[in-house]
């Protein structure tokens, strides 16, 4: 927690730095100091409540809203502060091109400026008010090779990320399960970060169970890194009361005769100066044992389990964990690239494997990147070489 805390400050400092710059460009000069100031103590505010939310108010309801002010002000500035620096840009070139005199574009400069925070303004209010909220549905068929009748068109759907506390409730969740239900897949995944609330970890649960006979197959869960910091302890012993296939460096035969489907799970290596070594040992574990004729699904928080399952001849892992990015355009990711697999689709050798969009956040805004339901389909079909 600690170190997010100092990652958060630094951002947030870079952010009123740069608003900062960017109020003064769009603000006549009588009114710039005490427009700059303004901001600056709203800004200072707007962190105080984010760490106090984050931190002693975490799963209240009113750190929520809080958070999702303090969220959505942030937000604001980041998408006026980049309005603003191609504003900037885009006059500069105009000016050079035309060689429009200084003063006057000055002038002219900060009556066309006017629009830009209404133009933040009203994106930051979609994604944080809007978009935050929504959930699509995504389908893809899984090409495998020679499949029998028995298991073709055999589905599996996807949740992940859920983050129950601050920004998704018990309700919230039961509406998910719900819609998830509707869509009569054969088995209900869910690949981590769901236990995000010591207060109703134990009741969410027990409320996943209960959907637990809406699935042929059932419920297969395995862990993200928010399992870890959430009490660990408290969340095997609730699951442990439920029909959950909770896999843990684990793997069950789901379905198939000729061609048997087996699952496999693997752990959050949470430890950072080991990750390379635990996702190898952990991908040995869940799936060293199964056999080679079988068609091979891997559950996997963290989206770097892609390559070491590909040794293992995975047909399919499903992972989140960075929820894609929470920002795109056209469906492309605009964060910095911190992971090697973002957002969607990916192919390693004959490996598919796909991260998910997640269905909550602990960071309560999106934009061109909502929450969804994912849902996979074994159909026939060879692998591309």
């Amino acid at each position: 927690m600690l170190t997010f805390l100092v990652i958060l400050l630094v951002i947030l400092t870079a952010i009123i730095i740069l608003t900062q710059k960017c109020v003064g460009f769009i603000v006549a000069d009588e009114k710039k100091r005490l427009a700059k100031k303004t901001v600056l103590y709203v800004d200072v505010l707007l962190i105080a409540a984010m760490v106090l939310g984050y931190t002693i108010g975490h799963g209240s309801y009113g750190a929520g809203i809080i958070l999702h002010i303090a969220v959505m002000c942030f937000m604001g500035q980041i998408i006026f502060n980049a309005m603003t620096l191609l504003f900037v840009l885009f006059r500069f070139a105009k000016n050079r091109l035309l060689k429009a005199p200084q003063d006057t574009g000055r002038r002219q400069f900060i009556k066309g400026a006017a629009l830009l925070p209404l133009g933040a303004a009203g994106i930051t209010l979609y994604g944080g008010l809007v978009e935050k909220n929504d959930t699509v549905i995504r389908s893809f068929d899984i090409p495998v090779e020679n499949i029998p009748d028995d298991i073709n068109g055999f589905s599996i759907v996807q949740l992940s990320d859920v983050h129950l506390g601050s920004f998704m409730t018990l309700e919230d969740l039961d509406g998910l399960l719900k819609k998830s239900a509707e869509l009569k897949g054969d088995i209900l995944a869910i690949t981590g970060d769901l236990f995000d609330d010591k207060k109703i970890n134990y009741q969410a649960a027990k409320l996943v169970d209960s959907y637990v006979d809406s699935f042929k197959y059932g419920i297969v869960y395995c862990r993200g890194n928010h399992e870890h910091l959430r009490g660990l302890k408290a969340i095997d012993a609730a699951l442990s009361e439920t029909r959950i296939k909770y896999l843990v460096n684990s793997h069950e035969l789901i379905a198939g005769s000729k061609l048997p489907i087996y699952m496999a799970g693997v752990d959050y290596p949470i430890k950072r100066d080991d990750f390379q070594f635990l996702q190898e040992a952990y991908s040995k574990a869940a799936l060293a044992d199964i056999p080679d004729n079988s068609v091979k699904i891997l559950l996997a928080h963290h989206p770097d389990f892609f390559d070491s399952a590909e040794k293992y001849g995975v047909n399919l892992v499903l992972a989140g964990h960075t929820h894609g990015g929470q920002l795109g355009i056209l469906g492309v990711p605009i964060v910095p690239p911190i992971f090697k697999y973002m957002r969607g689709m990916y192919r390693v050798g004959n490996t598919l494997g796909y991260v998910h969009s997640g269905n909550g956040s602990w960071f309560p805004f999106r934009y061109g990147c909502p929450q969804e339901i994912a849902v996979f389909t074994l159909r026939s079909g060879e692998k591309e070489r």
